[in-house]
């Protein structure tokens, strides 16, 4: 599509846009502002750069074989900014401890500093990006059993009790240095792959664990502690210790962050629904935006209905300033930088689409039990011309419009990752 083309069809579209009585350069100026989370494993297969076999495990698998993975700390940064070249505003990185810059020397979860992510924080700066950080409680030998800070050993728990202090005093100097408040998210696998009898002690290792992990206070302004609840992974079938209710009832006891992933729930289960609950009781809320097939299967984010509601409800929530949202998934039978690409517009065209509705009058119809408006003007906002706002919102911010992407991953791919 030609500029002129783009042109014109953002102008008819606000004008049909301002009969809803939406101001359209006011919402794109918001999305502007609405930064999303890169999560850098995508790039690797979450192999990360420890030294080691680097095999999975705690229920996580990438599967596929697609060539061109990350193999190291230049390759993963010029693959991000790769992707960030093709994706309209500007964002955030996510990092996970064991994407470390480590030198090639062997240095154990419980030994890392924040000068092991310097060299990320430099690069964040020369590229005007933000970072968000995560504790690493899988692929480990002490791992291994399926338990870290539930362990019934309580030098296994010490170990990793001391591997997410570190973690939050890194996100603290994360957040200083890029003056910018680093979202630390803490994710365990413990559990079981069959019956477990004594799930309560777990769940009590668990929350002693946090207790003592949270006596070293941060600054607020510089980080924010998230718990991430999951139903099952591979291996861990039976029983999850960090469940939904364990880290929504300790979130909110202890005024932490509440994290909810799009894949960690039953398959007819959807987050969208539990955002307007959660934030009556918790300060804040994490996104990390998935799809999951069947179950917690991490596939690349697509426009679909639940992505559409989950915007929705923070929008219609007025939430955008309580809500996080970042992506965890991991496909490593595509293209990598194409999921990464395709994740983030297919976020941003749910979120402007939530911004483009005509809350206003929805709201009066709601409020009337004129159920009848509000369910026509519902159905018709799906067919207002939102796509020639991205489309537009591309081409004002310099990046591929529609599918020109392909092409330039294409020979993105041609020229860097097929020769790895």
């Amino acid at each position: 599509m030609k500029k002129q083309q783009i042109q014109d069809s953002f102008q008819i579209a606000k004008v049909r846009y301002a009969e809803l009585g939406i101001n359209v350069d006011e919402v794109l100026n918001l999305l502007d502002k609405l930064s999303i989370s890169l999560h850098c494993w995508q790039a690797d297969d979450v192999s990360g750069f420890e030294e080691g076999d680097g095999e999975l495990t705690g229920g996580i698998q990438a599967t596929g074989n697609y060539p061109g993975r990350a193999r190291t700390i230049s390759e993963l940064k010029a693959d991000l900014e790769r992707a960030m070249s093709l994706i309209p505003g500007t964002h955030r990185v996510n990092l996970h401890a064991f994407y470390g810059d480590f030198q090639g020397k062997k240095v154990d979860r419980n030994e890392i500093e924040p000068k092991h992510f310097q060299s990320w924080i430099d690069w964040a700066k020369t590229n005007n990006y933000k970072l968000d950080f995560n504790c690493t409680c899988f692929s480990h030998e002490k791992s291994a059993d399926g338990q870290t800070l539930s362990h019934r050993d309580p030098a296994i728990r010490e170990f990793w009790i001391e591997h997410v202090i570190r973690c939050r005093k890194i996100s603290e100097e994360i957040g200083r240095q890029l003056g910018s408040t680093c979202m630390h998210n803490i994710w365990v696998p413990d559990g079981s792959k069959d019956n477990t009898v004594d799930r309560f002690l777990y769940r009590k290792n668990l929350k002693e664990s946090l207790d003592k992990i949270f006596e070293y206070e941060t600054n607020d302004e510089y980080m924010l502690d998230c718990l991430e609840s999951k139903l099952f992974g591979i291996g861990l079938e039976a029983f999850t210790v960090g469940s939904h209710e364990f880290y929504m009832g300790y979130g909110v006891a202890n005024n932490k962050v509440v994290t909810l992933d799009a894949g960690h729930f039953h398959p007819t289960e959807v987050i969208s629904d539990k955002i307007s609950s959660l934030l009556l009781y918790a300060k804040e809320i994490m996104l990390h935006v998935s799809r999951g097939v069947r179950w917690d299967s991490d596939h690349v984010v697509l426009l679909t209905d639940e992505i559409q509601a989950i915007m929705q409800e923070i929008v219609r929530a007025d939430a955008l300033d309580r809500v996080h949202i970042g992506l965890d998934y991991f496909d490593a039978s595509i293209n990598r930088i194409g999921a990464y690409v395709v994740g983030v517009r297919a976020t941003q065209k749910a979120l402007l689409q939530a911004l483009l509705e005509p809350l206003s009058q929805l709201r009066e119809y709601e409020a009337n039990g004129q159920n009848f408006e509000r369910m026509a003007l519902l159905e018709e906002a799906k067919a207002m011309p939102w796509s020639a706002v991205y489309d537009y919102y591309c081409l004002d911010k310099g990046v591929p419009v529609g599918d020109n992407f392909i092409e330039v991953i294409q020979q993105y791919e041609k020229e860097v990752t097929l020769k790895r």
